[in-house]
């Protein structure tokens, strides 16, 4: 392992506590602040939204970084940098805030307008303004980070600056940067008349540029010019550069940069989920004491009004009710499903169709299936705590983060193979009790209720259930083990001259 301590700049549109639409904004906060335990020196910049405390969270005003004036197209910018430290540390993160009333400040929503349900319209030139801030930033402050690393679409214009108009300046010559791909279907794309509002050459201003399909990509800009990219797990970066529908119209680009291309699967926060400290559990346990968790059935179970008996296992389902995390397959396959001997438990929101025939289900199967639609966090350590399978068919999954909380709550998953839910579930193997979930490969209802009824008869044995229960719990899916993998991407960064 590489000892030198590297200076990086994280740079992000959202972060936890302050503003979060998805999982970034965890990775946004736990990522920096366990590379800060390691020694390393990180700051974090992101925008200044509406619905950021300022008094709560005492951020304050940095005399040099105050009224910095800039060019977006024909127009005069003029924002500040406020700052202030995550919240809650043992080693302080220090965050910088984007501040610009018109752009960020007077809105509480992060990429979409509530009023018309669309992106808003300005979103180049309020990302444009990131992409500056952070130059502007290094400029003023003198303070030369070895890494920017920069994460998603809203920051894919950084590398491009740097690689293009500044690549002969001095301050900025020597930057490396890792560009992050969270989730490559949201790309940040844009009218071809943004273009002269970028301030980048002409000659990007083609497809063998940033243009794709003819619109501006934010994100291919990112991947054509960071030194090296990665996203959240090594199938996933596999997936996105081998096959269209994955790819999201960007394949030929990440194929071209394979060779920089790596995967890192996220961490989790143990703080939050570990059923040893889990506050919102009925009964806390441990793979020290496994049957506890049956209270916690216990719990579900009467919560939502089933009888509960040991030998029926309960299938829990958390996810946003969408196509691509594989909802249209659980909502097929209820009709078989509803004639095995199980109870489900469902939470989550999305599309209203979905709304409707779990709502239908409910009803019309009380003893066997019930569904809460909408949000509810003490619902969701409940399930992951109290059910026996966890379901998560995804069509796309970069990542994933509840098939590694049921694995540490002794929740066996049941999971397609796709992106990190192939990282981290292993398939349990009968001949060498190994493995630690199942898992189905082709995308439709017969694989996946096939591979539901295997995990069913082993459930039947006891003991071979709780081997596979023991071997999920033993897995280490914390930040720490996370951050050292994304320290030798550092190193790898810093050394591809």
């Amino acid at each position: 392992m590489s000892s030198r301590k590297y200076k990086i700049l994280f740079v992000t549109s959202e972060v936890v506590p302050f503003v979060k639409t998805g999982g970034l904004a965890d990775v946004s906060a736990a990522l920096p602040q366990m590379l800060s335990e390691m020694g390393h020196e990180v700051r974090i910049v992101v925008p200044k939204y509406g619905a950021v405390d300022e008094r709560k969270f005492k951020i304050h005003e940095v005399v040099r970084l105050k009224d910095i004036l800039i060019r977006i197209g024909e127009r005069d910018v003029v924002f500040s940098l406020k700052s202030c430290f995550l919240p809650g540390q043992k080693v302080k993160v220090q965050i910088y805030f984007l501040d610009n009333h018109e752009y960020f400040g007077s809105r509480n929503s992060l990429y979409v307008d509530p009023m018309t349900g669309k992106d808003y319209p300005d979103n180049d030139e309020r990302f444009i303004l990131l992409a500056n801030a952070v130059l502007e930033l290094i400029s003023k402050l003198g303070w030369i980070p070895d890494i920017i690393h920069c994460n998603d679409w809203q920051c894919g214009l950084i590398p491009a600056y740097l690689k293009t108009v500044l690549k002969d300046d001095p301050q900025f010559s020597k930057f490396k940067t890792l560009f992050t791909i969270h989730n490559i279907a949201y790309q940040g794309e844009f009218p071809r008349t943004s273009f002269k509002k970028l301030g980048l050459p002409e000659e990007l201003n083609s497809e063998k540029g940033i243009l794709n399909n003819g619109k501006i990509n934010f994100m291919k800009s990112g991947l054509i010019f960071a030194d090296v990219i990665n996203t959240v797990s090594e199938t996933y970066a596999n997936e996105i550069r081998t096959d269209d529908n994955y790819g999201a119209g960007l394949k030929n680009v990440l194929a071209k940069r394979k060779n920089d291309l790596y995967g890192i699967v996220n961490g989790i926060d143990t703080r939050i989920w570990n059923p040893e400290k889990d506050k919102l559990l009925p009964k806390k346990y441990s793979i020290k004491n496994i049957e506890s968790k049956a209270l916690n059935k216990k719990e579900l179970t009467e919560k939502f009004g089933f009888t509960y008996d040991e030998k029926i296992p309960v299938i829990g389902v958390i996810s946003r009710l969408y196509d691509s995390k594989g909802v249209d397959l659980i909502s097929d396959a209820l009709p078989s499903l509803m004639k095995l001997n199980i109870q489900m438990v469902l939470l989550g929101t999305g599309d209203k169709k979905y709304h409707a025939i779990f709502e239908k289900t409910a009803k019309k199967y009380p003893d066997k299936f019930a569904c809460y639609l909408g949000f509810n966090d003490e619902l969701a350590h409940l399930i992951e705590g109290g059910a026996d399978i966890f379901l998560m068919p995804s069509r796309q999954e970069p990542c994933g983060l509840n098939q590694m909380y049921s694995l540490m709550y002794g929740t066996v998953p049941v999971v397609r193979e796709t992106g990190g839910l192939a990282d981290t579930v292993k398939v349990y193997n009968e001949k060498n009790t190994d493995g630690n979930g199942f898992m189905f490969k082709k995308y439709n209802t017969e694989e996946m209720i096939k591979e539901i009824k295997r995990a069913l008869k082993i459930f039947q044995d006891k003991e071979e259930w709780t081997k596979i229960i023991k071997n999920g719990m033993k897995s280490d899916f914390s930040w720490n083990s996370s951050a050292k993998k994304y320290v030798e991407l550092y190193k790898t960064v810093v050394n591809n001259i």
